[in-house]
């Protein structure tokens, strides 16, 4: 990725704070820098928001165009970002794929914590409402501290992002990121669970984010690391209800509000921002800042940043209704009547030749059976699924 360049942070003109370095904060084992912003007037208890930024970039550029500040200065919240070194990652990515900066208790992962315990006791901010984002490999690793410190973390959002614990060194990292990995809800989920054994405790509430277009991380990634969260926070993969929101973009919720997942059509890797002066306008387009919606405002929401009341679940639209889990619109599903003539009772091809036959379909990177909408595993030549017909263009997996 390009870096970012002439980026600062600037201030609101009424406003004196501005992003400023923290030079020790803790023994700092992952050798990260520490950023951190205060709003003018913040209040003692306030909640404070972890800003992971993507590769090439850094903390004043993801400060100055995500456009978090402007609800940071609205509704008082602090804002803590960590910037990576070139020392640690020549293209300044948090190691995301390094299980000894993603381990409890172990580099960047614990660094990241002393900022936020380093925040809580200097600048009186709340222990229970920590809260954190990030983009790509910053997004990787937001998936990371909410996996390894569940106890820190109250929500989370991950925005062109994969599952925690997907790689466990550089040589899979590529291909956790392009065409991603296939595992089961359970597997990803014993991965979270793995990383902080015998927890018990609340777990965080998790948004993704991921544009349909994104060809630098897999859009299938959305899946896996909904499929990860939801098992983690033990409800469903088929989400209660799917919403219609701006710039095209589809949020579906899963249980009572647990899990979201804005699927934001055409956009490619970046995070989703929309520069304006409305109330839901945040961000300065740019290099990996898209104009789109303006993903702030709704984890600001999401999170419960808005200084009281409950937190709003998206409201359906007349044209929006719950769909199964990872199932497209009755369009995108081959009907009965467009069926090829029937098949053999059971096949084993790859997924690719099944969707060609007319036995599947794909939809965000993965092969689904005709009929069950089973999910088959990621959509091409190498994956392959043995499917057995129940019915007229009704498929299910195995033989």
């Amino acid at each position: 990725m390009a870096a970012a360049t002439a980026l600062v942070a600037v201030a609101a003109p009424a406003q004196a704070a501005s992003l400023t370095q923290v030079t020790s904060f803790g023994s700092n084992p992952g050798n990260l820098a520490m950023y951190a912003y205060r709003p003018d007037n913040l209040p003692s208890g306030a909640p404070a928001v972890v800003l992971l930024h993507g590769c090439a970039q850094n903390a004043a550029g993801y400060f100055a165009n995500s456009g978090w500040q402007k609800y940071a200065d609205q509704w008082k919240f602090a804002l803590i970002l960590p910037e990576q070194r070139a020392a640690n990652n020549s293209s300044s990515c948090f190691n995301w794929f390094e299980t000894g900066d993603t381990s409890r208790g172990q580099g960047e992962a614990l660094s990241i914590k002393q900022m936020v315990d380093h925040a809580r006791s200097s600048y009186g901010t709340a222990a229970n409402r920590v809260y954190v984002s990030g983009l790509s490999a910053g997004g990787a690793m937001s998936a990371t501290m909410l996996a390894t410190y569940p106890d820190v973390f109250a929500a989370g959002s991950i925005i062109a992002g994969v599952p925690h614990r997907c790689a466990t060194g550089m040589v899979n990292a590529f291909s956790c990121m392009s065409p991603g990995v296939d595992k089961t809800p359970a597997q990803w989920g014993d991965l979270v669970r793995s990383a902080h054994p015998g927890y018990s405790g609340p777990r965080p509430k998790v948004a993704i984010w991921h544009g349909t277009a994104d060809y630098t991380v897999a859009a299938a990634n959305a899946t896996e690391s909904r499929d990860q969260w939801t098992n983690v926070l033990g409800v469903t993969q088929t989400p209660t209800s799917t919403t219609q929101l701006p710039a095209n973009t589809t949020v579906e919720v899963y249980g009572s509000d647990v899990v979201r997942v804005y699927r934001v059509s055409g956009m490619g890797h970046g995070t989703p921002v929309d520069p304006g002066s409305g109330a839901d306008q945040c961000g300065t387009a740019a290099a990996y800042f898209l104009d789109t919606i303006c993903s702030a405002y709704r984890d600001a929401l999401f999170f419960g940043l808005t200084g009281g009341g409950p937190v709003p679940t998206p409201t359906a639209s007349p044209t929006a209704s719950p769909s199964p889990s990872a199932t497209p619109s009755p369009s995108a599903t081959p009907s009965p009547s467009a069926s090829p003539t029937p098949s053999p009772t059971c096949v084993t091809a790859s997924n690719y030749a099944h969707v060609v036959a007319g036995r599947a379909y794909h939809s965000g990177g993965y092969a689904y059976a005709n009929g069950s909408h089973q999910r088959m595993g990621l959509y091409n030549t190498f994956y392959t699924t043995a499917l057995r017909q129940t019915g007229p263009n009704h498929w299910v997996i195995g033989c």
